[in-house]
């Protein structure tokens, strides 16, 4: 595999200022813990096995983020040192390093085609002025090679999708605020038409799709369950398109769907035409409901905390998914979200608030004659983080339902946006069974049900990949870290096949420092890529995960039973 080269400069290169550089990958140290935990359904199909993994011994600062795979080579974002890390794992159970690919700002996303086209997305240096995409080659030798070109786009391109046929690169500009909510860009997805070479596209190339349509006295209707809330720092310039804030992208053919996670919706782009043509709403999940119970509090009681599913009558989920993927089965084409939930907070406003908080952190307390005003102690639901924006009697002053944030699922839908499965308490229910005295825990300190009052294992992101011809869901937790496997070949009727976890929990990160990370293992999954058998080095599937907190990104074997 290619060597590293001398550090590039654009002046150097003759290139643009913003052209990829070479910089330092630090070198891999082992990272897969002794006993991986595992816990797999009586009839699994197959499992997960943690087979190496390369560590840029960062802990905490989102050293790995997301991954890519092509050839023989991993393609990990490093948000800390604003790169994209090149490496080589040829020999799976020994990845190296290679170069990184720089460019002005951060990145925060990388795709690459099936010829080897690759993009980066990077945010401004300034994230509220419009982002750009880096064009490289996957298969060249090193950094100075490999940059091909560049195009603007939105503010904070976050996620870049390449199409199935390789025609087009779908980016959503999540257009988040500044630090101090004075200046909010509005949230756009761009569209690339790209080369059928492996070349960079041209400004040109490049058409951007907004909301303006869904403005008031707009063309199109919002519908009336898409949250739009909150300060307006620009008053009635676009509020709606500035309020909206595209997260993830999924393709399928000729249309993007793009998630808007604080708004608990979908986006419907219209790829050749970059046209938004429509809005889902996602609704809300019913936690009175038993197949949706939760585990809402983290002092139950307090310095003894104990794990209990309950449902309540009047608490609500949000979905706002952040992960998104589509896939086709049985003729039709559905939608995957890893439904994490996020609050904003941004200058002085700040969404989420503790339960018992709420009379001095929202607009009122809970209604008395809420099913709900029993339980707002510590022990129930005081302490449990929900929004202020939703549930609010205004014709009484108080909340007479509460929403806490996302969904602690995973959810298929169909393109029109109705709901066709939802695994409920699972993913709770999965995580205690593998490890009861570790359930709920953060991803930056070991402790039991720590994330119970906010997002519990709080799934980030998720793969689909197919293994015997059977379809898979890889998800990615962030806080308890992890990866479990559904079988969703059949949507309504999708199952829990196995769940991983290369995390050795006797290691206390916060105390020991960074010098024990390769001891904890993989800490706070970000994203995840599936290597299907006919592309991975070892003609079995692989699965790839980059860790946020751990800065590991870590190899699974994928083996049929």
């Amino acid at each position: 595999m290619p060597s590293l080269s001398p550090r590039r400069t654009a002046a150097a290169a003759g290139a643009a200022a913003c052209a990829l550089v070479l910089t330092a990958v630090a070198p891999a140290t082992a990272a897969v813990v002794p006993a991986p935990i595992t816990y797999s359904a009586d009839d699994a199909a197959l499992s997960l096995t943690p087979i190496s993994s390369f560590e840029t011994g960062v802990f905490d600062e989102s050293a790995a983020e997301i991954v890519a795979a092509h050839g023989d080579r991993l393609f990990v974002v490093n948000a800390l040192a604003g790169s994209v890390n090149v490496l080589d794992y040829s020999t799976p159970t020994a990845i190296t390093p290679e170069f990184s690919l720089s460019s002005d700002g951060v990145a925060n996303s990388v795709a690459v085609r099936a010829d080897g086209l690759g993009v980066i997305a990077f945010e401004a240096p300034v994230k509220t002025d419009p982002g750009h995409l880096v064009f490289f080659d996957a298969t060249a030798d090193d950094a100075a090679s490999a940059y091909l070109g560049e195009v603007a786009v939105g503010a904070l391109p976050d996620m870049v999708a390449i199409a199935a046929d390789g025609k087009y690169a779908v980016v959503a500009n999540e257009g988040e605020p500044d630090d101090d909510f004075e200046i909010d860009p509005e949230g756009t997805v761009s569209v690339v038409k790209l080369s059928n070479k492996v070349k960079a596209s041209s400004q040109k190339d490049v058409k951007t799709a907004d909301f303006h349509a869904f403005e008031e006295g707009g063309s199109m209707t919002l519908p009336a369950d898409v949250r739009v809330f909150g300060p307006q720092p620009h008053g009635d310039d676009h509020p709606v398109s500035r309020n909206l804030e595209p997260e993830y992208v999924a393709i399928d053919g000729n249309t993007a769907y793009v998630a808007l996670q604080e708004a608990n919706a979908i986006a419907v782009v219209q790829i050749p035409s970059a046209r938004v043509t429509g809005i889902l709403p996602l609704g809300f999940k019913d936690l009175s409901l038993a197949e949706n119970a939760l585990d809402p509090s983290d002092r139950d009681p307090r310095d003894a905390p104990t794990f209990d599913l309950r449902t309540y009558e009047g608490l609500n989920g949000v979905y706002m998914p952040d992960g998104l993927n589509a896939y086709r089965t049985g003729g039709q084409t559905y939608l995957v979200t890893a439904n994490e939930g996020d609050a904003r907070e941004w200058g002085d406003y700040v969404e989420a608030s503790r339960v018992k908080d709420l009379e001095d952190d929202g607009y009122g307390p809970v209604c008395d004659d809420s099913p709900l005003a029993a339980y707002t102690d510590d022990a129930e639901l005081g302490r449990l983080n929900v929004t202020i924006e939703d549930g609010f009697d205004a014709a009484n002053g108080c909340y007479s339902e509460l929403y806490a944030f996302g969904g602690r699922s995973f959810s298929i839908w169909t393109t029109a946006g109705e709901q066709v499965f939802d695994s409920g308490s699972a993913f709770e229910e999965i995580t205690y069974a593998a490890a009861p005295d570790f359930v709920n825990s953060n991803h930056s300190e070991t402790v039991l049900e720590g994330r119970s009052d906010d997002k519990g294992p709080e799934p980030e992101n998720l793969a689909i990949g197919e293994v015997d011809g059977r379809t898979y869901a890889f998800i990615g937790f962030e806080r308890v870290g992890s990866v479990a496997v559904f079988d969703i070949t059949t949507p309504a009727e999708s199952v829990f096949v196995t769940y991983v976890n290369n995390r050795d929990f006797s290691v206390s990160v916060e105390d020991d420092g960074e010098e024990y990370l390769s001891q904890a293992g993989d800490l706070g999954a970000e994203g995840l890529a599936f290597i299907p058998a006919a592309s991975s080095p070892t003609g079995a599937p692989l699965l790839a995960v980059a860790n946020e907190v751990s800065g590991t990104t870590t190899l699974f074997a994928i083996t049929a039973h």
